[in-house]
């Protein structure tokens, strides 16, 4: 089993940056594929980001393209994303989640990831 925690989480207004990270239980975070989510009040939780467990391969939404970086130090166990030029719809609770699996069509799911962080609030102020 797989413990996330998440931390970075705060307000900030349009425009600013924020870097959260998620820092995962046990010896076996680099054979995983790590994701991030999100899920504001009322709505579905939705795929952000995905790298792959070596950090070579990564796949956004296409809302944040250009905006999120996702990255990983498998040497601290975490994975980041750094959110800039951010929006007020961005607002939402951010969820890191882990995965053993590997095929790129369906990262984006996630019913695919067993498990997952407590979540950390992202607010953005217009």
């Amino acid at each position: 089993q797989v413990q996330l925690v998440e931390s970075g989480g705060g307000l900030v207004q349009a425009g600013g940056s924020l870097r959260l990270s998620c820092t995962a239980s046990g010896r076996a975070f680099s054979t995983y594929t790590m994701g991030w989510f999100r899920q504001a009040p009322g709505q579905e939780r939705e795929f952000v980001a995905t790298i792959s467990g070596n950090g070579q391969n990564t796949y956004y939404t296409d809302s944040v393209k250009g905006r999120f970086t996702i990255s990983r130090d498998n040497a601290k166990n975490t994975v980041y994303v750094q959110m800039s030029s951010l929006k007020p719809e961005d607002t939402a609770s951010y969820y890191c989640a882990a995965t053993a699996v590997t095929s790129t069509r369906i990262l984006k799911t996630k019913e695919v990831y067993p498990y997952w962080g407590q979540g950390t609030q992202v607010t953005v102020s217009s």
